[in-house]
Order: C-alpha cells, then structure tokens, then sequence
C-alpha cells in the first residue's frame, strides 16, 4: 500500500482537483505549513485525509516529518499543486513495488492552462515514491531529493499534470521564497555579489528564452524567462548579503 505525502500552503485553488484524484488511495498526510486561505477546510471533506500542522523547517525536513506520520511503508511525495491523472494513478496501484526500487515521473508543467514545453519545464523528471524503510529525502531547504544510495532508479510512463504557477502573485511568492531559501542554504558555500547576481539574472534569461526557447512559448515563455532571471538575480543578490553579515 502507498501513502500519498502532502505539503500544503494556502493551497485553495488547486487543493480539491489534486484530492479528488487520490480517493483511490487509503491514506494522504497533508502536512500544512500554515495556511490562511480555506486549504484545510476544503480537505477535512476527503475521508483518506489525515491533516496535520507544521511549522516549516525546509522542504525536506517536511517531507520527511510526514513520511514519519504515515502508516505505510511506500510514500508518494506530491505536492498540493500536482494532480495524478487516471492513467498515472491506475499505474501506481498495479505497480509490483520492489524495495530496492526506487520511483519517478514525468511532470507536465502548465500556465494560463497551456503546456510548457520550454524554458526549462519540458522535459522534467523527478524521484518520488520510495520505500521508507530504504530511503528518505535529503535534509536540503529546497530542492530536496531522494537519496538514491544504490537503489534503481525506475521511471513510469504516465506523467504528473502540475501547475505550479496560476496568477502573477505566484511568481512573486516563490521567488521570494525560493530565493531566501537558496541564501539560508548556501551560506558561506558559495561567493557572491552584486556584480554574480547581474551576470546570473542575465544568463538565467538567456538560457531560458533562447537556449531553452522560451520565445516558443510566446507571452508566457517572456514571463517565464523573465521569473527565472529574477529569480536567479535575488537568490545570488541575497546570498551576497547573508554572507556579508558574518
């Protein structure tokens, strides 16, 4: 039996599509991380759901707090923005789960309900269900991943449908948070600037709209690309301030 791990933040908009597709599954710990909007009203309607409150100590510390709680030893980590299609979904539940296994996806990444298929977003895989008896997440404030140790890595077929990003003030939250993340974890790790943090917002824009051919995407790979540059720009720009408090 898998138990679906959950990481939620006002999370309304999208949180009833993405629970609505795991009614198959027997347990889903929703780890909420504080939310202000009706998340958590809008999940105590599901009755596989099991809601608990954290206070948020990086996503992967998260992750594994929640596989704790979980009464089954395979854990399928998703996000309250990521829905498991029927196809994905009747994958899962006739997986032969081996232990020495370990388990990704494809993802489908869309804004204004378009598919992305540049900038970066296309194509994307990621590690999620795991035996946690074997493994766990890596203890990282963000992008946090699965410890392969010597385990196989297996990908199935149908992807996850996510979307990340539904209004403009997305944007802005996460890379905010994102950005703040990336300073707290590469204190002292790594040298930066202001002059680092122009170069890499400039690359970040380039890499994203030309060599990944974000001007496919038309007005939303300009958004996109521009996200990314700014969002590489404050990560380094932030970095160079944390250290210099030392």
């Amino acid at each position: 039996m898998i138990s679906i791990v959950m990481l939620s933040k006002n999370s309304s908009e999208t949180i009833k599509r993405v629970l609505d597709a795991l009614k198959d599954f027997d347990e889903i710990i929703l780890l909420d991380t504080g939310s202000a909007d009706n998340t958590l009203e809008i999940a105590k309607t599901f009755e596989n759901v099991k809601i608990r409150k954290s206070t948020f100590n990086g996503f992967g510390a998260l992750r594994n707090e929640g596989a704790k709680l979980a009464k089954n030893t395979w854990i399928l980590a998703i996000d309250s923005d990521e829905i498991i299609p029927t196809n994905l979904k009747n994958e899962l539940l006739s997986l032969n789960l081996d232990p020495e296994n370990i388990y990704g996806f494809y993802f489908h990444n869309y804004y204004n309900d378009k598919l992305i298929k540049c900038c970066g977003w296309y194509p994307e895989k990621h590690l999620r269900l795991y035996n946690k008896n074997k493994t766990e997440f890596s203890t990282d404030l963000v992008h946090e991943k699965i410890i392969e140790k010597a385990l196989n890595k297996v990908f199935l077929k149908n992807p996850i449908e996510h979307f990340p990003y539904r209004k403009i003030d997305d944007f802005l939250q996460k890379m905010s948070k994102y950005s703040d993340l990336f300073a707290k974890q590469n204190k002292n790790k790594k040298k930066s600037s202001l002059f680092k943090a122009i170069l890499h917002g400039l690359f970040a824009f380039f890499k994203s709209y030309i060599i990944k051919r974000g001007f496919l995407a038309k007005k939303e790979g300009f958004i996109i690309s521009i996200y990314n540059a700014n969002t590489a720009f404050y990560k380094y720009l932030k970095l160079s301030e944390i250290n210099s408090k030392e």
